[in-house]
């Protein structure tokens, strides 16, 4: 390499990285003092590290063809942080993409073009309340909430992380708590600072006082007497999966709705938000969120089925293995899952397939599934085999789906990779709740073949969180809506 081209690459570089730091500070302080939580074509930015930025600008590329360049959407930004903005989100690339490359907009300077689209939100305040959120269970999926809900912490947070419930309380309880927030060996060491109050029995992360409290029962919780009120109970212990077991929550001084991390019995709404989210009504007070597996393959399935139509079809689960199997043989009451989680793949039945007709019910009696268990701690696949209504090809469900992704109701939902070299740790913190790899799609006339990642953990948690949300009345616009 001559010694110019050299100084180029890494002139052009230290551009990347001072537009990214420049854009830091602005990206924290639109959220803490507007909550508008900034993005690039669905690439959250809140927290995100400086190469994080730029990555997040390489990879409009790969989905228009064109660069963005930093200092292309620096200006936007820039220019947003002096507004004054209602709460939304915003696709800062998208605007960016619009504004450089859409020649409709040509003739408008900078501020004029985000007046017009921010308009929604433009000189607009949100006098919403804060919601008080307490996490009923702190496993898996307790933490991982955790974790969402102490990311957003500022003074416009509307959902607060208040409490936790565990059983327990013996010597050094909270130090194990604690530590199992602050290191994790899948998803990482947590971002920010944890201490413990030992004299009021909590955790304070990152300007969070979180109250741990100690119960075997979820009625016999006085929430008030710390000061919480009209909480949202977050139940991830799946313990309680019907409305009798869950309406405990709601005996419980100071709760006001419950929310399952499992799928619900009876007739409790299962709850797959992009999908069925609709059907929340506020007097809706014990929801489900469904399973992992339900909020992964639904929004494809309903993305598919709107295109070309489902007659019937297989799921199959390569499912990564879970705390309810044994870590080595050891006696366990379903069939297969007492032999070792770490060393076999495990035939195991899941009722995700016949759950999609929950939240779609077109699909109701057209699916069948089953699922493998396999040695991987995070991270698993389902394969949807698809018998269409009309014939199609690789090319144009792959095309399809990727327009999906960007540019729908479902963008939350899905994301699509057309790496030939994705493995399952790749997809860990995902925050969709499935990944559709196109360079697996298999199509034979009226017959697909798709196979969709989703990180069972964390991308499940967001979805949790978004539900949240909806029960709260905090849904908030996205801009460009598409």
């Amino acid at each position: 390499m001559n010694q110019q081209l050299e100084q180029e690459l890494l002139s052009s570089w230290q551009e990347r990285q001072e537009y990214a730091e420049m854009m830091q500070p602005l990206l924290g302080k639109l959220y803490r003092d507007q909550a508008v939580e900034i993005s690039v074509f669905g690439r959250p930015l809140l927290g995100a590290s400086a190469i994080d930025i730029i990555k997040a600008h390489r990879t409009v590329r790969l989905h228009r063809g064109n660069k963005l360049r930093l200092r292309e959407s620096w200006p936007l930004l820039e220019a947003m942080s002096k507004m004054t903005l209602a709460p939304a989100e915003v696709d800062l690339g998208k605007l960016a993409y619009a504004y450089h490359y859409e020649n409709e907009n040509a003739e408008l300077d900078i501020d004029t073009y985000l007046r017009r689209e921010l308009v929604d939100v433009l000189d607009k305040k949100d006098e919403h309340p804060a919601q008080d959120v307490v996490l009923y269970g702190f496993g898996r999926i307790g933490r991982l909430l955790a974790r969402l809900l102490i990311e957003r912490q500022g003074k416009n947070n509307k959902l607060r992380l208040r409490a936790i419930v565990v059983r327990g309380g013996r010597e050094g309880d909270l130090e194990k708590r604690a530590s199992l927030l602050r290191r994790d060996s899948v998803h990482g060491p947590f971002n920010g600072s944890i201490t413990i109050d030992h004299e009021r029995n909590a955790l304070k992360a990152n300007g969070s006082f979180i109250q741990v409290i100690y119960a075997n029962s979820p009625d016999e919780v006085d929430y008030e007497q710390f000061g919480i009120h009209n909480a949202i109970v977050i139940d991830n212990t799946g313990m309680w999966r019907d409305r009798d077991g869950l309406g405990l929550h709601l005996k419980a001084k100071g709760t006001s709705k419950a929310l399952l991390t499992a799928p619900g019995k009876g007739d409790i709404k299962n709850i797959v938000q992009g999908v069925n989210h609709s059907d929340i009504l506020p007097s809706d007070n014990i929801l489900s969120a469904a399973s992992c597996t339900t909020n992964a393959i639904t929004p494809v399935l309903k993305a598919i089925d709107e295109k070309f139509g489902i007659n019937d079809g297989h799921v199959e689960t390569v499912h990564s293995f879970t705390n309810d199997q044994n870590l080595i043989d050891n006696f366990h009451k379903a069939d297969r899952r007492g032999r070792s989680a770490s060393l076999n793949m495990v035939i195991t039945e899941t009722g995700a397939a016949k759950a999609v007709a929950k939240a779609y019910p077109k699909l109701e009696g057209k699916l069948t599934g089953n699922a493998i268990r396999v040695p991987t701690p995070n991270v698993s696949m389902a394969i949807l085999n698809l018998n269409l209504q009309t014939t199609t090809d690789v090319e144009e469900i792959n095309n399809y789906m990727h327009e999906v992704a960007l540019f729908s109701d479902l963008q939350h939902q899905i994301e699509f990779t057309s790496s030939k070299e994705i493995v399952s740790t790749d997809l860990v913190g995902t925050r969709s709740a499935a990944v559709m790899d196109s360079q697996a799609t298999i199509v034979a006339g009226n017959r697909a073949t798709l196979y969709v990642w989703y990180d069972n953990e964390f991308g499940y948690s967001c979805q949790v969180m978004r539900v949240v949300e909806e029960m709260a009345g905090l849904t908030y616009p996205l801009i460009p809506a598409k």
